[in-house]
């Protein structure tokens, strides 16, 4: 990933001294559990621990000869060592070190995402509440419908958050894993005790059944859920684009002083920040298939997966980590303005309350058919002439013989269509 788009931390996962030192922490733990097995002497254990040293720079000129960057990786390590470095790789194939090594990189930056979530939600839940009656108009097919809270628009993303948190829990647990079975899964020289000793020394866990890889659908569902997460915050995103649009700005995100909107137009302030993690989302979306592809092995393994997943995992998690970080302060930050939601709330000339005029009529005993078919026109009308719709129903002896004026201003006041606010925000775990 370009150094635009990855913070210092999950950067430091994915560089390639960490992915060394992570191979390494593997032939340590493998080791100690041959130890532990009987089969290695401690003491040599002990030497490994103490001498076992890596070089960037060697290994990159031994794999210009082999070709292969953990026999690279192995030939630099024993370089280190005396006597007891023929126990490194005892009883190991390549993938056994990159696919466990792999897990214990992507445990770490587990952590730095599940963070991350946290403290999103945190936000959303903070501006839900700050915002939970601050009456606004709901649109439906972009199109004013009726009365919401900008509370309830938050609520909504609380809830599609906290859904993305257990999918991700989930997923990144199960990825947190290793396999330790040998060439083609069979254990034929390592056994299963040694295996699992070493991956509980390195917090992962053991995958029953294996071929000389991990199961990839594993990484797929993994990715999935990060795409997930991305396309939840793009769909908040495009929220907080469509609301700052000039014709509507009920928000607006920072706009700090200096900053510049456009090159040739001296007064935009544009939705940058949305827009940006919106294109961002669409990049991971696309490593999801790139995942799914990788599932496909043939037999016992193939590398076709390796090369694009030096690839998608460290791009994924750099990326969700900067939309994560990046959109959490955009809510931070965020200008909402609740007279202007107010305002543009009477844009329809009260045409939101058509409804509530509807149910009312059918209420009292009209046909819902007859009900409809005598409204209708008074909105349209009410629409293409610029005229309050309130005025024309007062005007209508139809509605009037039916509903007194004080049924009719209840049917006008917005307040109805909060009652349920409470009861919705206590269902969501907003309290």
């Amino acid at each position: 990933m370009i150094d635009r788009y990855t913070r210092d931390e999950m950067g430091r996962v994915w560089s390639l001294d960490n992915q060394y030192q992570s191979w390494l922490e593997v032939e340590i733990a493998v080791d100690q559990a041959w130890a532990d097995y009987g089969e290695i002497p401690q003491s040599d254990v002990d030497a490994i621990k103490k001498k076992a040293a890596f070089s960037s720079q060697r290994i990159a000129e031994i794999e210009a000869k082999t070709h292969h960057d953990v026999v690279a990786f192995t030939r630099d390590l024993s370089e280190s060592l005396g006597s007891e470095k023929r126990w490194i790789h005892f009883g190991l194939t390549s993938t056994d070190v990159v696919d466990t090594a792999q897990g214990l990189r992507l445990k770490q930056a587990n952590a730095i995402i599940l963070q991350d979530l946290q403290k999103y939600l945190s936000q959303i839940k903070s501006m839900a509440l700050k915002y939970k009656n601050t009456v606004m108009i709901g649109r439906t097919h972009g199109v004013q419908a009726e009365p919401t809270t900008f509370g309830l628009v938050l609520a909504r993303y609380y809830a599609e958050t906290q859904r993305n948190i257990d999918r991700f829990t989930r997923t990144s647990r199960a990825v947190e894993t290793g396999k330790l079975s040998g060439a083609v899964g069979t254990f034929a020289n390592i056994p299963m005790e040694v295996q699992d000793n070493a991956l509980r020394q390195l917090g992962l866990s053991s995958q029953p059944v294996t071929s000389q890889v991990l199961p990839r659908d594993l990484h797929a569902d993994y990715i999935n859920s990060i795409a997930l997460i991305a396309t939840g915050i793009e769909n908040f995103a495009t929220e907080i684009r469509g609301l700052q649009r000039t014709e509507i700005h009920e928000v607006e995100e920072n706009f700090a002083a200096g900053q510049k909107g456009s090159s040739a137009m001296p007064h935009k302030r544009n939705p940058i920040g949305s827009e940006n993690v919106t294109g961002l989302a669409r990049v991971i979306r696309g490593h999801m298939q790139t995942a799914m592809d990788d599932i496909c092995l043939w037999h016992e393994r193939d590398i076709s997966h390796s090369s694009a997943e030096r690839i998608i995992l460290p791009d994924s998690t750099i990326l969700i980590d900067y939309i994560l970080d990046r959109f959490t302060n955009i809510l931070q930050k965020l200008a909402v303005f609740p007279e202007r939601m107010k305002t543009n709330m009477n844009a329809s000339f009260g045409l939101i309350y058509s409804q509530r005029l509807l149910l009312k009529l059918i209420d009292k005993g009209m046909s819902r058919e007859k009900a409809y078919d005598l409204i209708q026109p008074l909105t349209a009308r009410s629409w293409d002439h610029h005229l309050m719709f309130k005025d024309l129903v007062l005007k209508s002896k139809d509605i009037t013989d039916t509903l007194s004026p004080e049924e009719i201003d209840d049917a006008f006041d917005y307040h109805y269509h909060l009652r349920n606010v409470d009861l919705i925000f206590k269902r969501a775990g907003l309290e």
